[in-house]
């Protein structure tokens, strides 16, 4: 590639960069995702239908998806092979430990949904 200081970049390059791409938009998209559900779940506790925990989770796994963003961006600006290896480790591990938050976040949200207003969750029997 032009400009490049490693001349020892290939194909397999390609593909990394390739990887940093794709964490950097669905990172930024998922934080549009956790930013919008969050507004919705405020509705949703403004009206007194429920009160949750997943308001604060999914602000944490925002943040989390924002960090993924930026180390991926920093990757592909990278001008070192082993530098930008390593932010996209990173950044990789990040989103991974961020969608996972999302499905715990999910599952949180649907528990608190389905169950009627003003009811206690079940207590275990001894």
């Amino acid at each position: 590639m032009k400009g490049e200081t490693n001349p020892k970049r290939g194909v397999n390059s390609h593909l990394e960069q390739d990887i940093c791409i794709h964490i950097f938009t669905v990172s930024s998209a998922m934080v549009g995702v956790c930013l919008t559900v969050v507004g919705l779940i405020r509705v949703v506790i403004t009206l007194g239908t429920a009160d949750t925990l997943a308001d604060d989770l999914l602000a944490a796994d925002a943040l989390l998806f924002l960090i993924s963003s930026l180390l991926s961006y920093w990757a592909l600006r990278s001008r070192g092979l082993r530098r930008m290896h390593r932010l996209e480790r990173i950044a990789d591990g990040i989103f991974i430990v961020a969608m996972i938050g999302m499905v715990v976040v999910c599952a949180l949200i649907t528990y608190t949904l389905s169950m009627p207003p003003g009811s206690s969750p079940p207590r275990a029997r001894l």
